[in-house]
């Protein structure tokens, strides 16, 4: 069974960092992505960006180049969103989700099958 463990969510004030964690288990998949998403209570859920094992391509859409980061360890199946200079508007759930994937990832939210629970992020200030 493909499970997906986010952690590392908490208070930020204005400026700050925080770095989430999406610990994945029972994936057996030759090649898979690992989305990163966001949703806040009564709107769509946002595609942040995403890695793809084993070759380590990454993409992080254009709004959030300059502030967030995606990395992963392949051996640990364990994925990071280091986010910077965090706002009061990134206040959200953030979510890793993953699927088998062939060719570049993209962080669009129907092409994952595997959600894990999520971890809030609220940004003071």
């Amino acid at each position: 069974e493909v499970q997906l463990v986010e952690s590392g969510g908490g208070l930020v004030q204005t400026g700050g960092s925080l770095r989430l964690s999406c610990s994945l288990s029972g994936v057996t998949f030759d090649e898979y992505a690992v989305g990163w998403f966001r949703q806040v209570p009564g709107k769509e859920r946002e595609g942040l960006g995403c890695i793809k094992s084993p070759d380590n391509f990454r993409y992080i859409k254009d709004s959030w180049k300059d502030r967030f980061t995606v990395t992963g360890n392949n051996a640990k199946k364990t994925t990071y969103l280091q986010m910077d200079n965090l706002k009061p508007e990134d206040t959200a759930e953030y979510l890793c989700a993953t699927s088998w994937w062939s060719g570049p990832c993209i962080p669009l939210s129907h092409r994952y099958n595997y959600w894990g629970q999520g971890t809030r992020v609220t940004g003071t200030s």
